[in-house]
């Protein structure tokens, strides 16, 4: 055994272990930023102004089981934001307010309230040519 040689093949050893290292750190960091480009394509941007509508997600705990009821509650109205995040929301009558998370909050896209002359249709029941 040289003892010349097997320093230098530890040597290159270590200068291999150090380059597979780099190479896990840059293949993490890729992985990384396109885990968070895709994390931040679905997030959506929550910003509110004042007399915009929203639904109020209620995450109390339920004794009964309610799978296909909705947790979403309103239409309320945004009466102001606060720079901590919280909003200040009224119910649709004006009666109650109250503060609670913006992450609670998602924007209200209902029916548009229509305006002016309104048609009624009434639809009778088809009639069947082979009735007997």
């Amino acid at each position: 055994m040289d003892p010349e040689a097997a320093g230098q093949n530890r040597l290159t050893e270590l200068h291999e272990l150090e380059e597979f290292r780099y190479q896990a750190f840059e293949r993490m960091r890729l992985y990384k930023e396109r885990m968070k480009k895709m994390h931040d394509k679905h997030i959506v941007d929550r910003n509110f102004t004042p007399s915009d509508k929203v639904l109020l997600y209620n995450s109390r705990l339920k004794l009964f089981s309610d799978k296909l009821k909705s947790r979403w509650s309103g239409p309320f109205r945004v009466v102001q934001m606060f720079a901590s995040g919280a909003v200040e929301i009224e119910s649709g009558n004006g009666t109650n307010k109250f503060s609670v998370n913006g992450q609670r909050l998602k924007h209200y896209l209902g029916i548009a309230e229509e305006k002016g002359n309104t048609m009624v249709i009434n639809l009778k029941e088809p009639q069947y040519a082979n009735e007997e």
